[in-house]
């Protein structure tokens, strides 16, 4: 009986060694500390990392199946940018480092690689850096999105020009001809035209165009309000550099990738009142009270907590890869605290039902077709604008992140001089010409050259 006992106990020991003795969260992951993705990857790590202290330096996550708070563990290794040393990774990652839960590597691609051995393994991943929706078409129900999807990278551009102007209705949409540009771009097509907008060009630029005029003379042939599209920083800094030396006058222009970059204000006022997408920035203005107004829970630090944390441990201030990182790991800690486990499925259905607002923004879960993918956050929509003689970077778009209004139309900064950042914006009712303005200025002026010669004579 004693024997019998014994081996009983043996054996429960060895099916349940995690429990009884765990004593940390292990979050696996690859970074690239090398290869073609190592900056973007290196700020997502700081990200994470800065998060992971954070966490650590309160005692960790509270479990309350195991009545305790668990310091978290970040294990991680060089993926070198290549997908084929990510799924040899993740599966190391799951079968030898027994990682509890993954975070995905920076980019779509090698995201898509990882969440194959996630899923196979039954593991949950937080995909940051990653911003594909093809990745959740597949049926995968262990991968959560961070970023806003590609779907709706520039669909918002739509919704603040709406809101600025219901009666801009004439869009020309010119873009890189690469995936990542054309799937964007596609997708803010059919969402103009659902919203009711007329998409007078839908053009492509071959990847690498230096010269945009003959794009521009179709653009002023089409006589379009906005121009939405561009794909990379060399290319957009282009375009809307010869855009400006054309001093073509539309009302809008919203750009891929460009404007999010600080170096996009060195070509002056080319740049002026340009606006494009950002997954976050920290002049965001996400707070507990935008939180309780929307009717959700408002977790984790505000952007200012954040930005100057982060400041303080690398000397400068965050960009929207360092704000997904320390996001991932603020998702998952919000989950497995609501789970009140570390139970894989028990997590998986806090993820499910999460819907809160972060310094990031609002984060929650498609749970259909498109299961994991991010359906609460939105891009946020940068302007740039003068403040005291200098370029600035605002965040005009959604209402909810906005540190200035929209400064619109664009094409004022021809006619009447740049406007200061924090000034009164002209109404586009007051700005635009209407059938007799000219004449009213013409008159004006004859008037005015009148008392002048009589004040000589």
């Amino acid at each position: 009986m004693k024997r019998a006992f014994c081996v009983a106990m043996v054996a429960l020991l060895l099916l349940t060694p995690t429990v009884l003795a765990k004593d940390a969260i292990i979050i696996g992951f690859t970074m690239s500390q090398t290869g073609k993705y190592n900056s973007e990857s290196k700020e997502q790590y700081q990200g994470l990392k800065l998060w992971a202290d954070d966490v650590n330096a309160q005692g960790g996550i509270y479990v309350k199946s195991l009545d305790k708070k668990l310091p978290v563990k970040l294990v991680f290794y060089d993926d070198e940018s290549s997908k084929d040393r990510v799924q040899q990774l993740y599966a190391k990652l799951i079968t030898e480092d027994n990682a509890d839960f993954l975070i995905s590597p920076y980019s779509s691609g090698l995201t898509a690689s990882a969440a194959i051995i996630a899923e196979q393994y039954g593991k949950i991943m937080i995909a940051t850096g990653a911003a594909s929706d093809s990745i959740f078409n597949k049926g995968y129900k262990h991968i959560f999105q961070v970023y806003t999807p590609a779907s709706r990278y520039l669909t918002g551009a739509i919704d603040m020009l709406k809101a600025a102007d219901p009666n801009a209705k004439r869009v020309a949409i010119v873009y890189e001809n690469s995936k990542f540009a054309k799937d964007v771009c596609t997708a803010v097509k059919e969402y103009a035209e659902e919203n009711g907008f007329d998409v007078v060009l839908f053009e492509p630029y071959s990847s690498g165009t230096t010269d945009f005029t003959s794009f521009i003379n179709k653009i002023l042939a089409s006589n379009p309000d906005a121009i939405i599209g561009g794909g990379h920083f060399a290319d957009g800094e282009n375009f809307a550099k010869q855009l400006y030396e054309k001093r073509v006058k539309v009302k809008l222009i919203s750009l891929l990738v460009a404007p999010a970059v600080p170096e996009f204000a060195e070509i002056g006022d080319a740049a002026l009142y340009v606006t494009g997408p950002s997954q976050w920035e920290p002049q965001a203005k996400y707070s507990k009270e935008i939180a309780e107004k929307l009717g959700v829970e408002w977790y984790g630090p505000t952007v200012e907590q954040f930005v100057e944390q982060y400041k303080s441990a690398y000397g400068y201030e965050p960009g929207y890869h360092a704000a997904g990182g320390y996001v991932a790991g603020l998702i998952l800690q919000k989950a497995i605290e609501d789970a009140g486990t570390l139970d894989t499925e028990k997590v998986k259905e806090a993820l499910e039902k999460m819907d809160i607002m972060t310094f990031y923004g609002r984060i929650s879960f498609d749970t259909g077709e498109y299961y994991g993918r991010q359906k609460g956050h939105e891009m946020v929509y940068l302007q740039w604008q003068k403040k005291n003689g200098e370029l600035i970077k605002e965040v005009v778009w959604p209402e909810e992140a906005k540190s200035a209004d929209l400064v619109y139309p664009l094409y004022i900064k021809f006619e009447e001089g740049p406007t200061e950042a924090g000034t009164e914006v002209v109404e586009t009712t007051v700005t635009e010409k209407t059938p007799g303005f000219e004449l009213v200025f013409a008159v004006a002026g004859l008037c005015a050259t009148y008392i002048l010669r009589r004040k000589v004579i």
